[in-house]
């Protein structure tokens, strides 16, 4: 796909038209039209729209195809843009911004959402570009945004997540495995350096649940250095099955992982990881240290991976569009930097996400 066959999509903002949903009737996309669907009118866009048409139905939803791999132009009028499928050529971001029309995007990885983050800049948008990749469509760095201003700022955040392999996970969900042989950057101590995905393994308690996780490159280990100015962000995962965490681990000191890096690899790369599973549960705990002690949040959705995301997916599309009572953001913004009169837990409690918090001795001291 070229630049100018890029070019020839026609996005155009209008402040009554449906929200698009690219990507709409995937796992986490049909998960996001069921939770817009009260408040707005929807477009949904996929690569075979007979495979969405029962939920346009159920939603209320328009729905065409739009295949981001056929350089065929897309056209639309539309009132915002979430973007719920990868865009590897920043097709639909480019698209959007060039039309002037709020942006929200929920699928990056962090060498793509940096990306991104150039070419938004790069193209001034007129309005917000809200590149919310962070662990659950921005949950996790949200959250981590809370707890900082509980405890006056943040020093250290760690994140650690619980993947139940019962859950229902769509293709894109699983693309970190392809990146398990790739060094990539950490901020640790304020300095800058150089890992490799699942090293530095710990025992954590995630809820009731004894971990064991690794760290993984995410998003949020490159905003909130940026956003939150935290000397140490790290995000670690694990696994519902002690057994494949310890397989994993044991995968990557054969250095699978660097030598089955290609294309030749991906299907069983992926496979070790993918599940078609009826559902599970997502969970995660983050920890936040700051000038008056720790807190901890554990984020339960019993709703699955995909259901948790699709809320974080809503939160940013509520931003970008100015629903929570505050002016949209302006140019390329991160979900933690965005303005929030918005109460973070309360929002995840009523779309049925449990936020459980505890404060660590000095904060308990600070309250």
């Amino acid at each position: 796909m070229t630049y100018i066959e890029i070019m020839n999509d026609d996005l155009r903002f209008d402040p009554d038209g449906p929200v698009l949903l690219v990507g709409g009737y995937g796992v986490v996309g049909a998960e996001l039209a069921r939770l817009a669907a009260p408040s707005w009118p929807l477009l949904l866009t996929g690569r075979t729209p007979a495979g969405g048409a029962s939920l346009a139905e159920e939603t209320g939803a328009g729905i065409r195809r739009w295949d981001l791999s056929d350089p065929a132009p897309f056209s639309a009028a539309v009132r915002a843009v979430v973007g719920v499928v990868n865009d590897p050529d920043d097709r639909v971001l480019r698209a959007a911004v060039r039309a002037g029309i709020p942006y929200a995007d929920v699928t990056r990885w962090t060498a793509r959402l940096q990306r991104a983050a150039t070419v938004a800049a790069t193209l001034r948008p007129a309005a917000p570009v809200l590149l919310s990749s962070s662990w659950m469509g921005g949950v996790g760095a949200l959250v981590a945004a809370t707890l900082a201003t509980r405890i006056g700022g943040a020093d250290t955040v760690e994140i650690a997540v619980r993947w139940d392999l019962r859950d229902r996970a769509g293709a894109d969900s699983v693309e970190f495995m392809d990146r398990l042989g790739l060094e990539y950057e950490i901020v640790e101590a304020g300095r800058r350096r150089l890992i490799m995905p699942l090293t530095d393994a710990r025992t954590v308690m995630i809820g009731s649940s004894r971990t064991r996780v690794a760290r993984i490159d995410t998003p949020e280990q490159f905003t909130l250095p940026i956003t939150l100015g935290v000397g140490t962000a790290a995000t670690r995962i694990g696994f519902s099955s002690p057994a494949l965490t310890s397989a994993l681990l044991a995968v990557k000191r054969s250095g699978f992982f660097r030598w089955g890096r290609g294309e030749r690899w991906t299907p069983l790369r992926r496979s070790l990881l993918y599940s078609a599973g009826e559902g599970g549960e997502a969970r995660l705990r983050i920890d936040v240290t700051g000038p008056a002690g720790t807190r901890t949040a554990t984020v339960t959705d019993p709703r699955g991976q995909a259901h948790l995301t699709a809320v974080g997916a809503l939160m940013a599309l509520r931003r970008i569009l100015g629903a929570d009572g505050a002016a949209p953001p302006e140019g390329v913004v991160f979900p933690e930097a965005t303005p929030r009169p918005l109460d973070v837990p309360g929002f995840l409690e009523s779309a049925g996400v449990a936020v459980a918090e505890e404060a660590g001795p000095a904060a308990r001291r600070a309250a």
